[in-house]
């Protein structure tokens, strides 16, 4: 790896990401052992990997500050994005089923994560079960996002899958207490555009159709939704991915 782990303990009973990383409701004893689930805080610079196609899983990660892509090598090389993570969100678990990951996960912009060594998550789950319960539903909840990304992808035209995005990609920031209509894209066009299926031009081209309609403002990686519940008509009543 070429980013050194940051060595200095951290407690998850002090974050105030918690809620969105931990289950809720843990008494005092019980966080005391959650607390034991993170090994330490590691950095990332913009552009740096957390973890690799066909590395070796060994932990989950919890991220604290910062946004990540996670993407495969196409076979003409290209890099196809398979979804984007922000802070609160765990990443790394497509590494359980076979030992190793099977993407690679990148810093969108200079981040922290929490590593929580997976061998340690399942000893603490044997006593503290709301954590077993609570990995389960973050699995869960990746499942589901895929079967709506397939429905994104197999069913929508253009304009309803940039919409389910930024709908979705808001509705995410503002459970982390960011605007409800206003967001920093971290990812480019193009970034955009793989995840979504689309060409870079119709990524540009449904932007600026959305800006003539009065639906979005946007002064480069800055958008504000003017018109939130055209976004939401847009979408067809289909639901949002999550």
């Amino acid at each position: 790896m070429q980013d050194a782990s940051s060595t200095f303990r951290v407690a998850c009973s002090n974050c105030n990401l918690r809620e969105l990383c931990l289950p809720v409701g843990l008494s005092s004893e019980q966080m005391e052992r959650v607390d034991d689930v993170v090994a330490v805080r590691r950095k990332i610079k913009r552009g740096g990997m957390l973890f690799r196609n066909g590395e070796a899983f060994t932990s989950l990660y919890a991220i604290r500050t910062g946004f990540f892509k996670t993407c495969v090598a196409t076979e003409d090389g290209r890099d196809q994005v398979t979804g984007f993570q922000m802070a609160g969100e765990i990443i790394g678990l497509d590494g359980i089923v076979n030992d190793h990951h099977s993407c690679d996960a990148v810093a969108l912009e200079d981040a922290e994560v929490c590593v929580m060594p997976f061998d340690r998550i399942e000893e603490i789950s044997r006593e503290v079960t709301a954590l077993q319960h609570h990995v389960h539903k973050i699995m869960s909840r990746e499942i589901v996002r895929e079967h709506g990304v397939m429905l994104l992808l197999g069913s929508m035209r253009a304009e309803e899958r940039l919409a389910a995005f930024l709908l979705n990609l808001v509705q995410r920031l503002h459970a982390r207490g960011f605007s409800q209509s206003e967001l920093v894209l971290r990812m480019t066009r193009e970034e955009i555009g793989s995840y979504l299926g689309l060409k870079l031009e119709t990524v540009s081209r449904t932007f600026s159709k959305f800006v003539e309609e009065g639906i979005v403002e946007v002064k480069q990686r800055h958008v504000r939704i003017q018109d939130p519940e055209a976004l939401k008509r847009i979408v067809n009543s289909q639901q949002e991915f999550r």
